[in-house]
């Protein structure tokens, strides 16, 4: 039988003591920032006018995707109309008669460039999540309207086309984090294929019980994520799960797992997840760099400007189709980037 009692290196009493002397309560640890931990926020204001700040800024991303592998950006040049619009107009389609939607419902994301379901994974993850997915293949092929939900499909071009902007920039800063030529990550193809899910999360009421997302990392380059004022959205951060608030026009941006990948670890592909949540629906955008759904026989392999002596390949090369492929088994909370390590 395990004993209960505290290491003899550990004492309770003076720390209760200490605690005590402060006078300051649970309160006192928040404000002095001992629990209360948060993501990066990265202003990207005068990126593109002022190289000294684009400078400070790439540091700001190098840093946070190494130890985070999540930030959020402001200031990234898509008006909070469009934002606004966007989860507005995903929010149409889930609301809408049944019938509607019916029309789209499907699983074949080969034949089927627009394809609305709940739970992607349903019959391969251990278990399904409370939430209904609209998934949409934006590029490198624009879609005809006529293919996209009319309830939708004007802010869903748009909002794609602005997505595709900002995407251009990160990987730019990406890669001049990395110590390349900005157009590096783009001439790798990472910015061609662009896939929006949107999701929506009705009120639970259970929510103990379930999970909106269980926890996974991407299996894409790079995420850039529109999250609603009702939040639940979790980030995996030395060992602890950090909430990360909605912030009134900021996008969260995560690195994928094929980002870290090519960057041979120098970027990290974090695990996240989404609670089930009593209030809703909560509506949300993820929108996926990757060109997954596409037929894609470039190897990719950790870049080789990045290699030396020092630093090895830490992976094998492979395809998005096989690394896809593998990952298929669903969100399960296993990293597929295990299956590719030397």
């Amino acid at each position: 039988m395990m004993s209960s009692k505290p290491t003899p290196e550990y004492d309770r009493t003076s720390e209760l003591k200490a605690f005590d002397e402060t006078k300051a309560g649970v309160k006192g640890l928040v404000d002095d920032g001992i629990i209360e931990v948060s993501i990066p926020v990265i202003d990207l204001e005068g990126v593109k006018k002022d190289p000294s700040t684009r400078q400070k800024i790439v540091e700001k991303v190098r840093d946070a995707s190494k130890s985070w592998g999540f930030f959020q950006v402001v200031n990234h040049g898509i008006p909070v109309s469009v934002l606004e619009e966007m989860k507005d107009g995903a929010r149409r389609f889930f609301e809408q008669d049944l019938e509607m939607r019916k029309q789209f419902f499907g699983r074949d994301y080969v034949t089927q460039k627009v394809a609305y379901n709940s739970n992607f994974d349903l019959y391969s993850s251990p278990a399904a999540n409370w939430r209904d997915t609209l998934v949409s293949l934006m590029a490198p092929d624009p879609l005809m309207p006529q293919e996209l939900p009319e309830v939708s499909r004007d802010i869903m071009v748009e909002y794609s086309k602005q997505v595709m902007h900002l995407g251009y920039l990160l990987f730019e800063l990406f890669s001049e984090a990395l110590g390349l030529q900005p157009n590096h990550l783009k001439d790798m193809d990472c910015a061609k294929g662009l896939l929006m899910l949107s999701h929506y999360y009705p009120a639970c009421p259970q929510p103990e019980l379930t999970m909106g997302t269980t926890k996974h990392s991407d299996s894409d380059f790079l995420t850039v994520l529109l999250q609603d004022h009702i939040g639940g959205l979790q980030v995996l951060h030395e060992n602890q799960w950090v909430d990360i608030p909605p912030t009134p026009g900021a996008l969260v941006i995560n690195i994928g797992d094929l980002l870290q990948l090519i960057s041979n670890d120098a970027f990290t592909s974090v695990e996240h997840r989404v609670l089930a949540n009593s209030v809703g629906p909560r509506v949300s955008v993820a929108c996926f760099f990757s060109t997954n759904l596409l037929p894609n026989p470039i190897p990719y392999g950790p870049i080789k400007e990045l290699l030396s002596e020092d630093n090895p390949p830490k992976y094998k090369e492979t395809t998005m189709t096989e690394y896809v492929a593998y990952n298929a088994k669903g969100l399960d909370g296993t990293s597929a980037l295990l299956h590719f390590k030397l």
